[in-house]
């Protein structure tokens, strides 16, 4: 795992995928979603048209199918603010692994902003889970 201090969207050029943290409510308005909303839109729509409910929806995963990079919506969270849910990092994190192998990852400080979460264990949860994978941690200044 390789930490760049900087903006993610300033290096898609050099990524397959795109990994931020959502809640499971649709709501993308804040933060790294609310960007990510506003330049990749079908990342908001796959999420809004999710037929899950929100608590089957938490520890899951949706992704676009026709975006370069590729945007996972992960559901870190279930209500909005401070509400990380370590659990459901590591099953979006296995889900990730499982699908996701071989292409160049990256995703900001993921739970460690408005979603409330401890970055030294949410960057244990990351390695353990993506263990081999070219995954790339974004840091803004």
């Amino acid at each position: 795992m390789k930490t760049i201090i900087g903006n993610i969207f300033d290096h898609v050029d050099k990524l397959d995928v795109i990994v931020h943290g959502c809640n499971c409510f649709a709501t993308m308005g804040a933060g790294i979603a609310a960007q990510i909303a506003r330049l990749y839109p079908e990342a908001y729509i796959v999420d809004s048209k999710d037929p899950r409910t929100p608590e089957q929806k938490l520890g899951g995963i949706s992704f676009t199918k026709n975006t370069t990079p590729i945007i996972i919506n992960a559901y870190t969270q279930f209500r909005l603010g401070r509400d990380l849910k370590y659990n459901a990092l590591e099953n979006t994190m296995h889900l990730i692994s499982l699908n996701f192998h071989d292409l160049r990852i990256g995703m900001p400080m993921i739970g460690a902003g408005i979603a409330g979460g401890d970055w030294e264990i949410i960057e244990k949860i990351i390695s353990k889970e993506l263990v081999g994978m070219d995954v790339t941690i974004f840091k803004l200044n």
